[in-house]
């Protein structure tokens, strides 16, 4: 089993190495100067060549990329050039919003659709299945910043249950700071919630025609032990896949959530610095969140060892 999280362990490495060069690349040809988006169309041409001298944007591509590789390595992330602050200064007062934001997202989801799933399999063709069904799909296909917005019409503006949009930071109280985050979380979870149903569905209705489960019931056991004893656990895997996938989806998505309520997590940061083109912030920004969802996965690998123990005999 050592040997198995250690072969994960290079891959994980191999893999961050190899998005890195993406995302460097990528971020190289992007059209426009940052030196002249600094300093202006009335830059005279010995400024802006002093500007991108100083910013190292002369050098070759291959040069600038392996001296932000060695910087990401040890730490130093850069300067950022529309804020004139390390990058990974920036990072990090984003992330205490958008970490919170993304781990709430994750448990509304889960609290929501692994219930709403099993139950449904264990009333499979019933009202409840038929409900549980279309309320699924309905998350499914409404766009979580039209749920945002619609949040805000009722919780805020008619009802002045919650805040509108902002957010008054963790030292102004834990309980203002998670207030702010409540509606942004369900407007990123709700989507995900009827993704995860089906699949839970899908993978516990699967599991209880096996053997196993048919033997359980002979043994004495009703529909509900058998279900939530047996069933359940052994349909986990392809569901915690989808968790996997959906924490993926939770980072893009908080871009556009963070946008609609005005929260000033890295999402928002990420979408200022395309706007600014300050190249430096946004490759370390999408670095990190591909940094993010890499280790999440590869969390998510380690776990199937947990749940799965054929998977620790076969060395996969």
């Amino acid at each position: 089993m050592m040997e198995l999280i250690l072969r994960r362990c290079v891959g994980l490495i191999v893999t961050l190495v190899a998005v890195s060069a993406v995302v460097f690349l990528i971020m190289s040809v992007l059209p426009g100067d940052p030196a002249a988006v600094m300093l202006g169309t009335s830059a005279s041409p010995d400024t802006l060549m002093a500007l991108r001298h100083e910013l190292g944007l002369d050098q070759p591509v291959v040069m600038r990329y392996l001296a932000w590789l060695c910087g990401v390595a040890t730490g130093n992330l850069g300067t950022s050039y529309t804020y004139g602050v390390p990058v990974s200064d920036l990072i990090g007062q984003r992330l205490v919003v958008t970490l919170p934001l993304a781990l709430m997202a994750i448990v509304l989801s889960v609290a929501i659709a692994i219930p709403l799933g099993v139950v449904s399999a264990g009333k499979r063709n019933g009202a409840f299945d038929y409900i549980a069904g279309v309320v699924s799909q309905v998350f499914i296909a409404v766009p979580g910043f039209w749920v945002g917005l619609l949040l805000v019409m009722a919780f805020s503006i008619s009802l002045g249950w919650m805040p509108a949009g902002g957010f008054p930071g963790w030292q102004a109280g834990f309980g203002k700071a998670l207030a702010a985050l409540i509606l942004p979380a369900i407007a990123l979870a709700l989507p995900q919630a009827g993704v995860l149903t089906r699949v839970t569905r899908s993978s516990v209705l699967e599991v209880m025609n096996e053997d196993f489960v048919r033997t359980a019931r002979a043994k004495g056991l009703t529909r509900r032990q058998a279900l939530w004893g047996h069933a359940v656990p052994n349909a986990l895997v392809p569901v915690m896949t989808i968790l996997g996938l959906q924490f993926t989806f939770l980072i893009a998505g908080a871009i556009l959530i963070e946008n609609v309520f005005n929260l000033p997590g890295l999402g928002r940061l990420a979408y200022q610095a395309l706007i600014q083109r300050d190249i430096v912030v946004m490759q370390d920004v999408v670095l990190f969140f591909a940094g993010l969802v890499i280790v999440m996965n590869f969390l998510i690998d380690l776990s199937y060892l947990l749940l799965d123990p054929r998977l620790r005999g076969r060395g996969a």
